[in-house]
């Protein structure tokens, strides 16, 4: 009989001797936010919305090996220039992160943490704007590393660039 899997992390022995551990202790909604201006007349439009996803994370220590790191997505839809509906879900999530060394601890928190909070956010965003009264919208699988990696080089063009 297959055993249900509980929140992920390391070994007990790899803690033990001091290696990495990374354990998920608490994921929630940190705020939400729901604006249906237009409403009843948006629900007749006929045209199809744009949607403009923005995308921010941050992550910050809280107590020793302890980190919360918050995803924060806003989706936007407009016909024309009206908006029929904005929303904002910020997901966070408490995480312990021990052995890790400060130099490489940033990846794990811009890349690891967000990727684990995206399908809970996702599943937020997509229930606020059933809610709303609108189809729900189901966000494409973002890759954390690569947008992580965009960053690094945008800051490394940015500081070499002559002033």
């Amino acid at each position: 009989m297959a055993e249900a899997q509980g929140t992920p992390q390391t070994s007990p022995q790899a803690a033990d001797t001091g290696g990495v551990q990374f354990t998920i202790d608490k994921i929630y909604v940190k705020d939400l936010s729901l604006e249906n201006p237009g409403a009843p007349q948006s629900f007749m439009t006929q045209e199809s919305p744009q949607i403009e996803v923005g995308l921010r994370t941050r992550g910050e220590q809280v107590q020793p090996d302890l980190y919360e790191c918050v995803l924060t997505v806003t989706l936007t839809a407009k016909t024309g220039d009206k908006t029929l509906f904005l929303v904002e879900a910020s997901q966070a999530g408490v995480f312990t992160i021990k052995g890790i060394p400060q130099d490489q601890l940033q990846p794990v928190l811009a890349v690891h943490c967000p990727t684990v909070l995206f399908p809970y956010v996702r599943e937020t965003l997509a229930d606020a704007v059933g809610r709303a009264g609108f189809p729900p919208v189901h966000l494409a699988p973002i890759n954390f590393d690569m947008l992580y990696q965009q960053q690094l080089t945008q800051a490394q063009g940015s500081q070499g660039a002559p002033n």
